[in-house]
């Protein structure tokens, strides 16, 4: 893909912000495209992600390519999240008593999943090793 291109072309991704953050958009696009077209159950970011990882395992797309771009979008991943804090100020009962509820339940959940995995990760791997001793 991008290693048959001209050097220029190849130094505009390599160094252009924008040209990084308008191939990730592609590649997600191109993988929305997909999901729509074949009617999969499977959000098109995730087949673009797919799409983006297969560019780079086969070396066809460079890590400088995307780099800067993905940098960027991380920073500003508090952006994304503006929309939330706004329905947060327009409804004020999330800040008291009943916001600290769903917060306590929220935490409470986040905890019960992790500690339930982490068991179900230990049990599997002494399972593993005892198996491994029989042997």
């Amino acid at each position: 893909m991008i290693h048959r291109l001209s050097i220029q072309t190849r130094l505009l991704f390599h160094r252009n912000i924008f040209a990084q953050m308008g191939l990730l958009c592609a590649f997600w696009i191109g993988g929305e495209v997909i999901t729509w077209a074949l009617n999969l159950p499977i959000p098109g970011a995730i087949i673009g992600m797919v799409l983006a990882l297969l560019a780079l395992a086969s070396h066809k797309l460079s890590i400088l390519s995307m780099k800067r771009g993905a940098d960027w979008l991380i920073a500003e991943m508090l952006l994304f999240f503006v929309p939330a804090v706004l329905a947060l100020l327009n409804h004020k009962e999330f800040i008291g008593l009943l916001g600290i509820k769903i917060l306590v339940v929220i935490l409470g959940g986040t905890f019960v999943v992790m500690s339930i995995t982490a068991l179900t990760i230990d049990l599997c791997y002494r399972w593993m090793l005892m198996r491994h001793v029989k042997h």
